[in-house]
């Protein structure tokens, strides 16, 4: 095993480095052209079924589960296209790749993704993220999978950043003291109330993504401390 790094970054990407609710926008916008709105409300359907079912947006599956139920729907094969040539470096969020080079000043930088095994990759791939990350992992269900993070990228620490608080308190009820978990409130999940409402906050929440810029690497990593509280005011004496 490869010595470990002081600490290594696990950047999630839909709603953390690429902003998928307008990506899903545009898609529902060329559904409608290519299929037409019916047919494109079934799509979603089906898409917002398997995200339930598997737990990662899982467009392969959709594809096959509509063209089994829409066999004579030859238009929907365009849609295959559109997920492969979307244009995802247009839906970074602003400064992303500033934040992932802020970072790898460090430690490394990993894409810690859950998906299928081909619109995922490529999605990566066109947001040109490959290049600028020191490894990418996607996993079916990732929080399960910490044990093969360390021994692909051991460190004494991890920074894991995500926009589902969800992912982060499965990820802290293993890691414990050895993970700072980063939650940028952007995107759908970052806004859910439920969500919000059911687990325990992260370590450090922050607006968007960019806001890491203006942190240096102690003060993400004491984000996991608890705070001292101040001691009590001594009484005032009467006069």
């Amino acid at each position: 095993m490869s010595t470990p790094s002081p600490v290594v970054f696990l950047l999630d990407v839909d709603n953390t480095l690429i902003d998928d609710d307008r990506f899903l926008v545009d898609l529902k916008g060329f559904l409608d052209r290519a299929v037409g709105p019916e047919h494109q409300e079934r799509y979603l359907a089906i898409f917002e079924e398997l995200h339930e079912e598997v737990g990662f947006p899982d467009h392969l599956n959709t594809l096959q589960r509509f063209r089994l139920e829409y066999p004579f729907e030859p238009e929907i094969l365009a849609v295959s296209s559109f997920l492969v040539d979307y244009p995802f470096a247009n839906r970074l969020y602003p400064t992303a790749l500033d934040v992932i080079i802020h970072l790898r000043r460090w430690g490394p930088t990993v894409v810690f993704a859950d998906g299928d095994v081909v619109f995922q990759p490529r999605r990566i791939e066109r947001a040109g993220l490959r290049d600028v990350v020191d490894g990418v992992l996607i996993y079916v269900h990732k929080e399960l999978e910490l044990d093969d993070v360390e021994k692909r990228f051991p460190a004494e620490r991890y920074v894991v950043i995500d926009d589902k608080l969800r992912l982060l308190a499965a990820v802290k009820m293993q890691w414990g003291k050895r993970v700072t978990t980063v939650f940028p409130r952007q995107g759908r999940h970052g806004r859910d109330v439920k969500a919000l409402a059911s687990y325990e906050p992260a370590d450090l929440s922050i607006n968007r993504i960019g806001d890491l810029l203006d942190y240096d690497l102690p003060r993400i990593l004491n984000a996991n401390r608890p705070r001292t509280p101040e001691p009590p005011s001594p009484p005032r004496l009467p006069h």
